[in-house]
């Protein structure tokens, strides 16, 4: 059966990780059967060429407050560590992890110097995420896409700023706000509150 034959009221398995038979990307070819391709192809590529990230960034347990601020805005989710942790987990859930690693991989690019390094950093993060090639292929506009392509013969520490802008007010619009309402958070906010009351 093709991605297009799949009727709109067909009932989801139990099992299936996204309730909503439907996703609100960006991309042209929006159908339900959207995550579901994204999720295998995910799957057959878990491995990302950028060795610089890691699995989980190096943070302190967050405050009752810390959690409860990342309700407040979208911004203070991002800037902190923890928060990045515990929304990244969320992402993972929903297969779009790759987000929040093009955009971690952009604020380390941010941080380099050293031109070759740059050059290295932007060839890979470009294989990664920007490449149609690639599973972890991040959703793009054509006109940032050619932004980027014209950087990419000089790249610098800044050649994927409108790229970087453009999927954090994505994570912004769309996933933040199924976070919010996510048992990963809320159980969290649970958790610190409880152990908080208990001190």
């Amino acid at each position: 059966m093709s991605r297009h034959e799949t009727s709109p009221t067909t009932v989801q398995p139990a099992s299936n990780h996204r309730p909503n038979a439907c996703c609100f990307c960006w991309c042209c070819c929006c159908s339900c059967s959207w995550n579901e391709d994204r999720e295998r192809a995910w799957r057959a590529s878990r491995e990302t060429k950028l060795e610089i990230i890691p699995n989980c960034e190096a943070c302190a347990k967050p405050t009752p407050e810390e959690v409860q601020g990342w309700a407040q805005s979208f911004d203070k989710l991002m800037k902190s560590p923890a928060g990045r942790n515990v929304f990244r987990e969320f992402l993972r859930t929903e297969y779009s992890e790759e987000n929040m690693l093009f955009w971690l991989a952009c604020e380390e690019l941010k941080t380099e110097c050293n031109k070759h390094t740059i050059d290295e950093k932007a060839r890979m993060i470009y294989e990664d995420y920007i490449s149609i090639l690639s599973p972890k292929e991040v959703s793009l506009d054509s006109r940032v896409r050619e932004v980027i392509n014209r950087k990419m013969q000089e790249p610098s520490s800044h050649t994927f700023d409108d790229a970087q802008l453009q999927i954090y007010t994505l994570m912004h619009r769309d996933s933040y706000p199924r976070f919010l309402n996510s048992a990963i958070y809320k159980s969290l906010l649970q958790s610190v509150s409880h152990s908080s009351s208990e001190s």
